[in-house]
């Protein structure tokens, strides 16, 4: 915020060398003005113009889940490609949870549940960029009550503890607003150390939560962070994209290919 308390136009962008990644719960395309508007969610993607995007609520959430956005515009107009969940012929991504990458391939997808009386899911993906390093991603929607948010953070902590360590970022709307020991978020503290730091994004009109989390097993993965607070961004959702700079150097080389992505059909 300005030191007047006006809100900017236009977003601050990240400087510097990088992957441009990015967690975006895009309340299934309702702005904060109750209008749907998937075009609206779509500049918003162009605004920020990330290598790499989690989404949360991508799908209707009832009944058969049904993508909401354009896909194949979005990887026309931006490269920006999903990556294949196939969870069921119509939804786009699991429980909601998308990954677009553009210049990259996908090596493994694993569509996890996650305990909780709501139904939630973890989307993990190794993503193997065209500059010669991988990633892991762990794209996640917590759920509203704390207790089933700690199981959650544990179950993703069990999840990779049995897989090959490697960088990951776990991302994704958190939907914890409590700081220090009475976050479910300590539990990723624990296993990684210190977390990137917390930052506002909801509400969207004025932001006080810092809901939406980029968290990394690495120290130094994550270079730096902010929120993209622009006027379309404060309309489109209700809460505000949150944008990272990874340094690649801190990454993994990449492993054999298995999987090219390919357009989202």
């Amino acid at each position: 915020m300005r030191e007047n308390g006006r809100r900017p136009e236009h977003a601050v962008r990240l400087e510097g060398e990088g992957l441009r990644v990015a967690t975006y719960n895009v309340h299934k395309c309702v702005g904060t003005d109750r209008k749907f508007d998937p075009d609206r969610t779509f500049q918003v993607i162009r605004e920020i113009n990330p290598d790499l995007i989690a989404l949360q609520e991508a799908d209707t959430r009832f009944g058969e889940r049904t993508g909401l956005l354009d896909l194949k515009r979005i990887e026309v107009e931006t490269g920006l490609v999903a990556v294949p969940v196939r969870a069921s012929a119509k939804a786009h991504g699991w429980h909601g949870n998308l990954v677009l990458v553009r210049d990259g391939a996908v090596r493994d997808i694993l569509r996890e549940p996650l305990p909780g009386l709501e139904p939630r899911g973890a989307l993990l993906t190794e993503i193997l960029l065209n500059s010669g390093v991988s990633l892991r991603i762990v794209a996640v929607h917590l759920g509203l009550l704390r207790w089933a948010r700690r199981q959650q953070a544990e179950h993703i902590l069990s999840l990779l503890s049995r897989r090959d360590e490697a960088a990951t970022l776990i991302m994704g709307d958190m939907n914890e607003w409590r700081l220090g020991n009475g976050s479910a978020l300590t539990r990723f503290e624990r296993a990684f150390g210190d977390l990137p730091p917390a930052r506002a994004s909801f509400p969207a009109r004025w932001p006080v939560l810092a809901l939406d989390r980029i968290i990394s097993n690495r120290s130094g993965i994550v270079r730096d962070l902010a929120v993209h607070d622009s006027a379309l961004s404060r309309l489109a959702s209700d809460h505000l994209p949150l944008t990272a700079l990874i340094d690649t150097k801190q990454l993994d080389p990449q492993v054999e290919i298995d999987t090219r992505l390919s357009s989202a059909g």
